[in-house]
């Protein structure tokens, strides 16, 4: 019994001295762990610098590809004072200052109250077809032929016509004309008419000639009646031409091909004879207008090259335009003579104050600046005397060249309105 309780007693020594030897102090655990934790977030930093870097790395590579230029150019404008005399030849085609011709027609109405009274004679007129079924040859007729109406009145043809000869025995040849009453007054108004030539009485054509009106024959009046006096015709005539030559304008203007201008002084009004009734309905009368603006046609380009060679030291022979060249005062030569019809060049005179701007040829100054550093984009702007001024902006803003690629740069000219 002793001898094993030794035994176990030496066996408890030693358990007690194995865990006391594999025991550390506290310090020493703490080192360990501190060691451990630092190593650690050793490891997650690195992995989020790493990340990092990549992201930073793609974001530069995306960059580049989709890189972008804007630039902003300010043209070269000149202002100068124009009271210059100039020449232009009809429809040339070559570098000469040339015009064209234009024709643009109209009508315009006006209901105007009247409050004169006079004295009117009006004959009734209608139009009439004559027939022709006496042979296949035509038949000419004069001018003021007579007609017999069939409710016994006399009417006569405004013009000369020929009725052509008959097609086959069942269908007469056939022309229309105006007719007129021989007498003023409301009796020559009728419902429709069958009408005889009067010329051919009693010979074998009177029956075989013969006329139809076309709806009624209106018009005729003999009598005092509300009518319009003379003052009040000028009136409003002169106010008609004025909206007619007004809208003709207008028309003509928003016509006109791009690249060309009409001076509003460049044009010409006729107007035809006016359709004045003389009697008026209800003391109401309507005026019609008839009218055609003719107009001279310059070809802008020209015209501003060569207000630009006359007028600019040392110009170049660029591209340029005249921002406010409709506002310049256009006079002809020779006004009062001037002829359509016959015209093959013209004189005339410009002046006012002309803004002269030069044009940029966007398309040759990108390919020039296409893969160019920044830093060079001065030197390539000091070669264009066209430009007044240009601001370059790239993106993103640490991109330190221009991109290669046309489509990724956008010019912006500052052109005045």
């Amino acid at each position: 019994m002793p001898k094993h309780l030794l035994e176990d007693m030496t066996k408890v020594r030693h358990v007690e001295k194995k865990t006391k030897e594999k025991e550390k102090p506290p310090k020493e655990a703490q080192k360990d762990e501190l060691r451990v934790t630092q190593a650690k977030n050793r490891s997650r930093y690195l992995l989020w610098l790493v990340a990092f870097v990549s992201i930073v790395f793609f974001i530069f590579a995306i960059s580049f590809m989709f890189s972008k230029a804007e630039i902003k150019v300010n043209p070269k404008i000149k202002e100068v004072v124009l009271n210059k005399n100039l020449s232009a030849v009809k429809n040339s085609n070559a570098s000469d200052l040339s015009f064209d011709l234009i024709a643009i027609e109209g009508i315009e109405n006006k209901n105007i109250q009247i409050s004169g009274e006079k004295d009117v004679k009006e004959t009734a007129r209608g139009t009439v077809v004559i027939y022709n079924a006496f042979s296949s040859s035509p038949q000419s007729l004069n001018v003021d032929t007579r007609l017999e109406g069939s409710n016994g009145k006399i009417y006569k043809t405004e013009k000369a016509v020929i009725v052509p000869g008959k097609i086959n025995k069942d269908i007469p040849g056939s022309v229309e004309v105006k007719i007129y009453a021989a007498n003023a007054g409301t009796d020559y108004n009728s419902a429709p008419l069958d009408f005889t030539i009067v010329g051919f009485k009693g010979t074998s054509k009177y029956s075989k000639f013969y006329a139809r009106s076309k709806g009624e024959i209106t018009g005729g009046y003999k009598g005092k009646a509300p009518a319009i006096t003379d003052s009040e015709k000028a009136t409003a005539l002169d106010g008609l031409q004025d909206i007619l030559q007004t809208k003709l304008f207008k028309k003509a203007s928003d016509q006109i091909p791009n690249g060309f201008i009409l001076f509003k002084n460049a044009t010409f009004f006729s107007a035809d004879d006016a359709n004045v009734p003389l009697v008026a309905q209800d003391n109401n009368l309507t005026i019609t207008l008839k009218g055609t603006l003719y107009g001279l046609l310059f070809n802008e380009q020209k015209l501003a090259k060569k207000i630009a060679e006359d007028s600019i030291p040392q110009y170049d022979g660029s591209d340029v335009f005249i921002s406010n060249l409709q506002d310049l005062t256009f006079s002809l030569f020779n006004r009062d003579s001037f002829s359509f019809d016959s015209v093959k060049n013209v004189d005339f005179n410009l002046s006012g104050s002309a803004k002269i701007v030069s044009k940029l040829d966007v398309n040759k100054f990108v390919g020039e600046l296409l893969g160019k550093s920044k830093k060079d984009f001065n030197q390539i702007l000091s070669q264009y005397g066209n430009i007044d001024s240009a601001i370059l902006t790239l993106s993103p803003m640490w991109k330190m060249s221009i991109p290669d690629q046309a489509k990724n740069i956008k010019v912006i000219v500052n052109y005045p309105e």
